[in-house]
């Protein structure tokens, strides 16, 4: 039974299919060992994720242990999956529980891209499970009590899972649970104007009937309905939608077709289990009654954790820059909008960055006093702003982007137009370049 859990295949989004539909030549196989960009001694291989490969590293001065996940920025462009694996840091970043493993940090080289997380030492939960069996209905209940205090934290935050199984339930060395692998997961920000979410995505075992009928879904309800099958899994060791191929199981699923045997089980803990599987979405329990439950309650103590500051509640706000932004646009960003009275200019892909303790608006000012200013145009705003220098006959353009990345630190990127001539270089070279250069902030 847990061998074919395990082999289920992953019905994936219409973005994955697409991408999935093109050819592209397999990238090489890249060993990682050593001391990743002098911070993590890399120990071991753990397995593969939703994006890439994750090991098990060590911090050289702390000696903490964390997980690093590794992704390839190329492997993602091919395959269309950037935005979602933003979605997943950006996912990740909202929370802050202690039953959902931790965001560190996002580091990068030129073709990789590293998330460091929280290591749980206890492995999966299904593999737990498959090696020692059952743990009984108290440790069940504790499992299901720090699953759903962890659901609830992610609904609070606007974080949807969509991907709950015992693969993606991790534990630490004291046998609690940690929801790990938001790479399906859905924000706030993707749900459409009719008020749903769309996108097919997750383990067809573990699919809410609402996802396959093509009418959009709740993201709470879905993540509600996937931890019963959980609790279902611990409770009888089985699925409880099962079929000899996937078409026939997610016939079930849809139908709602789910005996839930008693087998001596307490009435209440029954009685959850089917408010947690009714297939009528807007029957189904919610969290808040899930609170309330009497089988749930025993025991239960709440989890009350700290806030981080909503840095995301207005989507639409231009944002400051963090890690992640600067290193997921590895060919830079794209500053031609700054300047919508020139949009024919094309800029070549060599980019040069700096981190600067300056503001843009002094960046800018000192941009300006290197140029005569009546060839700069000064755009955006004290939290992104740009400069753009342009020669009097138009043979060399240069762009100066000035993006905040911290409440202390800037990111200067400079952009030269294409082919922009002698003039644009020695410009570049004998001016400008000096003085932005002497910005750079050098850490100690």
């Amino acid at each position: 039974m847990f061998q074919t859990i395990r082999q289920m295949n992953r019905i994936i989004d219409n973005e994955e299919r697409a991408a999935e539909s093109v050819s592209s030549s397999p990238m090489p196989e890249e060993k990682l060992d050593g001391v990743l960009l002098g911070k993590y001694e890399i120990c071991r291989l753990l397995g593969f994720g939703g994006f890439g490969k994750v090991y098990e590293a060590c911090h050289v001065v702390t000696k903490q242990s964390v997980a690093i996940k590794v992704v390839s920025k190329r492997d993602l462009r091919e395959r269309g999956l950037m935005s979602q694996f933003q979605t997943e840091i950006a996912a990740m970043r909202r929370l802050n529980h202690p039953h959902i493993v931790k965001l560190y940090e996002v580091l990068a080289t030129k073709t990789k891209i590293f998330l460091v997380i929280e290591f749980a030492k206890g492995g999966e939960l299904f593999d737990k499970f498959v090696k020692s069996g059952p743990f009984g209905e108290d440790q069940h209940r504790r499992w299901f009590q720090q699953l759903i205090s962890a659901v609830q934290h992610c609904h609070s935050r606007g974080v949807f899972h969509r991907d709950l199984k015992l693969d993606n339930l991790l534990l630490d060395e004291d046998l609690n649970i940690k929801v790990s692998d938001f790479g399906l997961s859905a924000t706030t920000k993707d749900i459409r104007p009719d008020g749903k979410l769309h996108a097919l995505c997750g383990t067809p075992a573990y699919l809410a009937p609402e996802m396959l009928n093509d009418k959009g879904y709740d993201g709470d309800k879905v993540d509600v309905w996937q931890c019963g099958v959980v609790l279902y899994v611990l409770t009888f060791e089985s699925l409880p939608f099962t079929g000899a191929n996937v078409q026939t199981q997610l016939r079930r699923i849809r139908r709602g077709e789910v005996r839930i045997p008693r087998r001596g089980k307490p009435e209440n803990l029954i009685h959850l289990m089917k408010r947690l599987l009714d297939p009528n979405a807007k029957r189904r329990i919610t969290i808040d009654e899930i609170l309330k439950d009497p089988w749930f309650k025993k025991g239960y103590t709440e989890i009350k954790v700290q806030q981080k500051n909503l840095e995301w509640e207005d989507e639409n706000r231009p944002k400051s820059l963090n890690a992640f932004h600067l290193i997921s646009f590895g060919s830079g960003f794209d500053m031609s909008g700054l300047f919508l009275d020139r949009p024919e200019l094309e800029f070549s892909g060599s980019v040069e960055r700096i981190v600067s303790k300056e503001t843009p608006r002094r960046i800018v000012e000192i941009v300006e006093a290197a140029a005569d200013r009546d060839i700069v145009t000064v755009t955006g705003k004290e939290d992104g702003m740009g400069a753009k220098v342009e020669g009097h006959d138009g043979t060399f353009a240069i762009l100066i982007g000035v993006y905040r990345l911290t409440d202390e630190l800037v990111v200067i990127e400079v952009k030269k137009k294409e082919q922009d001539g002698d003039m644009g270089a020695q410009f570049w070279k004998d001016k400008l370049r000096s003085r932005i250069l002497e910005l750079e902030h050098k850490p100690e």
